[in-house]
């Protein structure tokens, strides 16, 4: 496998002990959403900060059943905040 699917199945397994439930219940809800291949390319960003960070945004694309834009998108507001965070102190 490769490194973003062993960290897809690591992120499964983590964010459904997380909700108390399976991998397997947590991978249908992102099918019926449609978000699997969105969760799946956020590889870069969500291996690189903390899972909890990567669970919120989970349960937001779930609780709003849509994706937040592209991924591109979700960088650019990254380097905003960050910028917004350096600039405070």
């Amino acid at each position: 496998m490769s490194k973003e699917s062993d960290f897809f199945v690591y992120l499964l397994e983590h964010y459904a002990n997380y909700k108390n439930t399976t991998a397997e219940k947590i991978l249908k809800i992102l099918d019926e959403k449609e978000l699997t291949d969105y969760v799946y390319d956020m590889y870069e960003i969500y291996h690189s900060e903390s899972l909890d960070n990567a669970f919120n945004d989970i349960d937001s694309l779930i609780e709003k059943g849509k994706r937040h834009g592209n991924k591109q998108t979700w960088l650019n507001k990254l380097s905003y905040n960050e910028r917004k965070v350096s600039t405070k102190l």
